[in-house]
């Protein structure tokens, strides 16, 4: 199992294995994350038996999913998603922290309904438990400097740009199939890529849409550079996001779940949610 890598360094994958996947096919891009992506549950009946208290697990270390605010108390996306889904579903909300380690053993003995901790989606932990919906994408996103000459972001659009991207990741294995045509530029650090871009060594920098907002965002780029053009979401390089996991005998609150983040999604609240702790704008 595996946590997202999207805050932290990403680490280095098999490029060549990612590369060979294919070099021809549709572009994976998208303005905004799709609301009912193809393949998850269909929306099901209200006659499933209520739940008068669900019982999620997540830990304390992983801002700003879950973590303890300067008060000592618990909260994060995940956190807020967690008491939003027991508002929709009417249900008292019980969250505790666990180590990470420690929290799908949790599920699987039962000492928990869910986990909300911001697992991926992945082959590896599919055969221990099951997943709801995916609420969270982990997107690549292209930067430019502010002021930058307008450009489209498109193969086409980059094409003899020189495109900075940490080395070994796969953004460089993506823009090696998509964006082949462009001056790829790897370096050996997302920073080294993100100081390439700044200091006008690169046209455009390709990296994880959620460390590059905060990078964007903070006292480290100095109000440099903006994200570029859309989001890109294609699975095979940046995975299917996050879902809570739950037991695969528990279907009924899968199925309770989905139906809650299919309402909250509507609604504008996970917006909303996932807008208070990401400041710059992700899909």
């Amino acid at each position: 199992m595996r946590r997202p890598l999207a805050l932290f360094a990403i680490a280095p994958v098999a490029l060549l294995a990612l590369v060979s996947i294919g070099s021809t096919g549709a572009l994976a891009q998208a303005a905004t994350p799709p609301a009912a992506p193809a393949g998850e549950a269909a929306p099901v009946g209200t006659d499933l038996p209520k739940r008068v208290v669900l019982r999620f697990v997540t830990e304390a270390e992983f801002p700003p999913f879950n973590f303890y605010d300067e008060d000592g108390v618990l909260t994060g996306l995940n956190v807020d998603l967690a008491r939003a889904l027991c508002l929709e579903l009417n249900a008292a909300c019980d969250v505790k922290v666990r180590p990470w380690d420690e929290l799908l053993l949790a599920l699987k003995r039962g000492e928990a309904d869910a986990v909300i901790a911001g697992h991926e989606i992945t082959p590896q932990v599919l055969d221990q438990v099951d997943f709801t919906n995916r609420y969270f994408h982990l997107p690549g996103r292209f930067a430019t400097r502010r002021g930058a000459p307008e450009m489209e972001i498109t193969p086409e659009g980059l094409e003899g740009k020189r495109i900075a991207v940490p080395a070994g990741t796969a953004h460089e294995a993506y823009l090696r199939v998509y964006f082949r045509d462009g001056r790829i530029l790897p370096y050996p650090s997302a920073e080294m890529a993100r100081e390439a871009l700044a200091s006008s060594q690169a046209d455009v920098l390709f990296d994880d849409g959620l460390s590059l907002g905060f990078w964007l965002n903070g006292t480290l780029s100095s109000q440099c550079c903006e994200f570029r053009g859309g989001p890109f979401l294609e699975p095979r390089f940046f995975g299917d996001g996050m879902g809570i996991a739950v037991s695969r005998k528990d279907q009924a609150l899968r199925a309770q779940l989905n139906a809650a983040l299919r309402r909250v999604r509507s609604s504008g609240r996970l917006e909303e949610i996932v807008a208070r702790y990401f400041p710059l704008r992700l899909y």
